[in-house]
């Protein structure tokens, strides 16, 4: 099977916005130093400028590829590293979905549900375990506070930071934590792992079925 690259959106108008933001701080130290009467005009060039080079400078360290489908797997890149899953690993693949009232909502992700989260925990590096740990903290306060027991949320916190056994395999530290995040968010939400699916550059229901897709064509080929 030949890689398929799914390209990432993160990194659009990353220059521009780098060369507009180093631009407009030029502009403001110039009025900042030779024209006194423009201070206030420089400040908000100042304040715009900054911004958007933090942004631009940001998008420049995204990845341009957000996963490429391999023969054997799927692996997901993100500015701190890069994440392998097997096929035959994975249980299902859906938009995970909250209860509001009496309406559903979908959130802006692609969920993996897996066989078992130990061929994870054994690769991943506490670098991207840790990145990924406090991009999903909301996603995971999201997860508990749906379920409306502040019992839950409590037990969740106070466990964070304990040891975790899996399958008989003893995890520590980043590896504790990620992996009690994956079964928290399972257990409420019904995956153990979350994509974004708005980077992306087909609409995220196209980037599911072809997901879907390849999935099904590989997951019991050795």
């Amino acid at each position: 099977m030949q890689t398929i690259e799914i390209y990432s959106t993160s990194r659009r108008n990353a220059l521009t916005l780098t060369v507009a933001g180093a631009s407009a701080l030029i502009i403001a130290f110039a009025l900042f130093l030779g024209v006194k009467s423009l201070f206030y005009v420089a400040l908000v060039l100042f304040v715009l400028g900054a911004v958007a080079l933090v942004i631009g400078v940001a998008k420049q360290y995204e990845p341009a590829v957000l996963m490429a489908l391999e023969s054997d797997g799927l692996r997901y890149f993100h500015r701190r590293g890069s994440m392998f899953i097997e096929w035959r690993n994975i249980q299902r693949l859906d938009f995970p979905r909250v209860q509001r009232g009496l309406d559903q909502i979908e959130l802006p992700f692609i969920g993996v549900k897996l066989q078992a989260i130990n061929p994870i925990l054994d690769n991943i590096s506490p670098r991207l375990a840790s990145g990924l740990l406090s991009e999903q903290r909301s996603l995971a306060m999201t997860a508990l506070a749906n379920d409306e027991d502040l019992n839950a949320l409590e037990q969740y916190l106070s466990a964070e930071f304990k040891p975790l056994v899996v399958n008989g395999d003893r995890y520590r530290g980043l590896l504790s934590m990620f992996g009690r995040r994956c079964l928290t968010l399972d257990k409420y939400l019904g995956y153990h792992l979350y994509f974004p699916s708005e980077f992306v550059e087909n609409s995220p229901q196209e980037f599911l079925s072809l997901l879907r897709k390849v999935w099904n064509e590989r997951r019991f080929v050795d």
